[in-house]
């Protein structure tokens, strides 16, 4: 399961020519700046930058670089994560593959050697490799979130969870056990795992007349709404959300709004806020 046809592709000089490029094609295309030579052999006809750098290095782009720019959410986008294979040993400079791969240039990368599950292309590894990277790359909660984001996203289905789980070591499988694929968003994974470490009784993706479709229903009184900045800008959409709010408080649910921000980084001023919640209502 590779990335769709609209993610840029790497292609060899004998992929050119199978494709019906002659060698003085291939030359005058790079010359014309209609073909990229990326590295020894290796070409794209569109620029993407981290796969550039990826490949320039002698690799292709892997775990949670590859997942982003799939747009499945992943936590941390800092450095970027490249897949070599194991024979690999003359790494390049990301900007400039005539140079060696400086150390300066290497603390900005997260090398990935593991063996893959899956045959990967020039550009990038197997999404399923990305996700089985990105488990081992972050926190129990981003990986729970991306995995989530991933069903979400079609690109993994539910019945892939126990192949990919069996990829994973013993200590990581417990974030397949974590995901269903329900939340829409990194942050309405937080807060379903949040919710769950509490032991209330929840809904998801719930409708309620009147109000829409809310994130969530906690012990049927409480509508929990996980709002970022990505889908909650503008006076329009915050005049929306304050009308359904008070359609919900009329047939008495309390609603609650956690920011992206709290859930990610003050889980518990979250936790506080719910528990008063629903002892209040109780």
């Amino acid at each position: 399961m590779h990335p769709d046809e609209t993610a840029p592709l790497v292609h060899t000089r004998a992929d050119l020519i199978a494709g019906g490029l002659g060698p003085r094609q291939i030359t005058a295309a790079v010359r014309e700046g209609r073909l990229l030579r990326v590295r020894r052999d290796r070409y794209m006809y569109f620029r993407d930058d981290a796969v550039e750098a990826a490949v320039r290095v002698g690799g292709r782009l892997a775990c949670v670089s590859l997942l982003a720019m799939l747009g499945v959410f992943v936590m941390d986008t800092g450095a970027l994560h490249i897949h070599l294979d194991r024979s690999m040993s003359r790494l390049r400079s990301p900007l400039d593959a005539t140079r060696p791969l400086s150390d300066a240039e290497r603390s900005g990368l997260k090398l990935h050697w593991s063996p893959l599950g899956e045959r990967p292309s020039h550009a990038f590894v197997d999404v399923r490799d990305a996700l089985a990277q990105a488990i081992r790359c972050q926190p129990v909660r981003c990986a729970v979130a991306t995995l989530d984001s991933a069903m979400h996203r079609g690109l993994i289905a539910p019945h892939d969870l126990a192949e990919l789980s069996g990829r994973l070591p013993a200590r990581y499988r417990v974030v397949v056990t974590l995901a269903d694929g329900s939340a829409e968003s990194g942050p309405e994974t937080f807060m379903r795992l949040l919710l769950r470490q509490l032991g209330l009784r929840y809904r998801t993706q719930v409708w309620i007349a009147g109000v829409g479709r809310v994130d969530f229903l906690v012990e049927d009184s409480l509508i929990i709404e996980c709002d970022s900045r990505a889908h909650h800008e503008g006076w329009g959409k915050q005049r929306d959300d304050r009308r359904r709010d008070l359609a919900a408080a009329a047939m008495g649910y309390a609603t609650l709004r956690p920011l992206a921000e709290h859930l990610f980084f003050e889980p518990e001023v979250v936790r506080t806020a719910v528990l008063g919640l629903i002892r209040a209502r109780r």
